[in-house]
């Protein structure tokens, strides 16, 4: 069974950190792009960070560039999210996706027409 499933959520005060995980199970994570996106309560799903198959490329929106950092473990099958200086604006439910053919990294996390998602992990930021 094709399956991703994040862990690593959870509450954390302003300026706190958190490290999400994305474990994929039935398949190579290294043979696709991997995206984490989140949406807040009465938002659009938005993608948050984005790397590429292979030289490992990333992107980021705007507003985590400098405070987060992607990563992926091939041999582990794990993509990875590290969560700095983390602000209230940032609470949403993450969720991580792969997609296998794409163009360029950047439209891999602005289309989110992934081929697989996981169920997502609740990052809640509050003081």
């Amino acid at each position: 069974q094709l399956q991703l499933v994040e862990s690593g959520g959870g509450l954390v005060q302003p300026g706190g950190s958190l490290r999400l995980s994305c474990a994929a199970s039935g398949f190579t994570l290294g043979y696709y792009a991997i995206g984490w996106f989140r949406q807040a309560p009465g938002k659009e799903r938005e993608g948050v960070s984005c790397i590429r198959r292979g030289d490992g490329m990333t992107y980021y929106t705007d507003s985590v560039k400098g405070r987060f950092i992607i990563s992926r473990d091939n041999a582990k099958n794990t993509v990875y999210l590290q969560m700095n200086s983390l602000k209230p604006e940032d609470t949403a439910v993450y969720y991580c996706a792969a997609r296998r053919l794409y163009t360029t990294i950047q439209t891999v996390c602005t289309n989110r027409d992934m081929d697989y998602w996981g169920k997502g992990t609740l990052v809640t930021v509050s003081s």
